[in-house]
């Protein structure tokens, strides 16, 4: 059999990404997802080599350019807008990705990446996790000239926590709605809140 050209890899991978979405990791199979890219299994197979590589990548894809976007998102010149853009990026993700914002909002990525996932892409979402921890580092520093772990930690609720806490619901209901004025506002109000308190004071093992 050939091997399937680029861009209809990028096909399938589209496809699944939707898939999982809609119907959640345990619902996407070879079976179901070469019914909906309307190939032969064996197209999977030899393309990605199991369901496990071919999610793993599904994953990686979307965390990747998750993450290039929140990094462009949060290059400003002031560090509380820097967290402000960092903290929005699902928001405007989702108007770009909606399928793909979804999944990594309402997808727990353990429950998506089984124990069959290569050890290349492995090593992949290692690296991934890598640079999200040092854009968090980064604007830790920006803020407080700090980069420990407390500091770290608030960062964290403010990028990572409060955004999913609050898009969530909004980006697990009908597809295409996005996340409204709304959710963004209270967004900017939580993230200001936090940030107007410093971090506790450094751990001495920090």
């Amino acid at each position: 059999m050939p091997r399937p050209r680029v861009h209809d890899l990028d096909e399938l991978l589209d496809t699944a990404e939707r898939l999982v979405a809609e119907v959640g990791a345990g619902g996407v199979t070879v079976r179901t997802l070469a019914a909906a890219a309307g190939v032969p299994n064996g197209t999977i197979y030899h393309a990605f080599g199991s369901i496990d590589a071919l999610l793993g990548r599904v994953w990686l894809r979307a965390a990747t350019d998750f993450l290039t976007l929140q990094t462009q998102l949060a290059d400003r010149p002031d560090p509380v807008d820097a967290v402000l853009g960092a903290a929005s990026t699902p928001a405007v993700f989702a108007e770009r990705r909606p399928a793909a914002a979804r999944m990594l909002l309402t997808v727990k990525r353990d429950d998506l990446l089984g124990p069959g996932l290569p050890a290349e892409l492995a090593d992949e979402l290692l690296a991934l996790d890598k640079r999200l921890v040092a854009l968090l580092v980064r604007l830790t520093h920006r803020l407080w000239g700090r980069r420990d772990g407390a500091a770290v930690e608030v960062l964290t609720t403010c990028v990572v926590d409060l955004p999913t806490a609050l898009f969530r619901r909004a980006l697990s209901g009908p597809p295409g709605e996005g996340v409204g004025a709304d959710a963004r506002h209270r967004l900017d109000a939580a993230v200001r809140a936090v940030l107007a308190i410093d971090p506790p004071t450094r751990s001495t093992k920090d």
